[in-house]
């Protein structure tokens, strides 16, 4: 397994994971500032991706970034992908399997949307993990095992739809049920047991873990 931690342009995480995990961390160009100014380290950094886009209320920003000539910068100018999207598919072609995002909630919420459409897109290319203040989330396997996770909050959210789901381990179960955004879903649960296992046959799903 490689693994790297990515940071987006979204609500910058209050806590920072260890980066010793990681076999990359990386970036995206509008969340280096936020990364500089709680005093990261960026010489951590493996590589900062983005188009570096210099219009208006970003042109102080770009200054920012060109300044540190010694860091691996990979222009991405295809404004036909997200920088999400494009820093996803760099990653893919290092042979990374797994990524844990931060910064990929808050803000403006048509970029979390976006966020989870391209994580989606991608699900099956490499593992998607995002964490924020609130909680971990991810797009689930069909065959899906949490573990430690004894009175945390856990929401299954169907996007848009998961056939014939089933649980183990929450405080309300489901049996061979259908979830849809429109008629069903299941969020505000609880662990009751300390492994909880999810099946479903058909559809998305994303899990939300509580981190509290």
């Amino acid at each position: 397994m490689k693994k790297a931690l990515l940071f987006l342009n979204g609500e910058p995480p209050k806590c920072l994971p260890n980066f010793t995990e990681y076999n990359f961390i990386t970036c995206t160009d509008g969340a280096f500032l936020y990364l500089k100014e709680r005093n990261f380290p960026v010489k951590k950094l493996d590589f900062i991706s983005g188009d570096f886009d210099k219009r208006n209320k970003e042109e102080e920003h770009f200054s920012e970034l060109i300044a540190y000539e010694h860091l691996n910068f990979i222009h991405t100018p295809d404004q036909n992908k997200t920088d999400f999207e494009k820093n996803l598919e760099i990653l893919i072609q290092k042979k990374i399997t797994d990524v844990d995002i931060y910064g990929g909630s808050g803000k403006e919420m048509d970029h979390f949307l976006g966020n989870l459409s391209v994580a989606l897109k991608f699900k099956d290319q490499i593992k998607i993990t995002f964490f924020d203040e609130f909680s971990s989330y991810f797009f689930a396997e069909k065959q899906t095992v949490l573990e430690d996770v004894k009175d945390k909050m856990i929401s299954l959210y169907p996007f848009p739809s998961v056939e014939n789901i089933t649980t183990k381990g929450l405080n309300w179960e489901l049996e061979n049920a259908t979830l849809n955004q429109l008629d069903k879903i299941s969020t505000r649960n609880f662990a009751k047991e300390n492994l909880v296992e999810v099946t479903f046959e058909e559809g998305n799903l994303l899990i939300f873990v509580d981190v509290n």
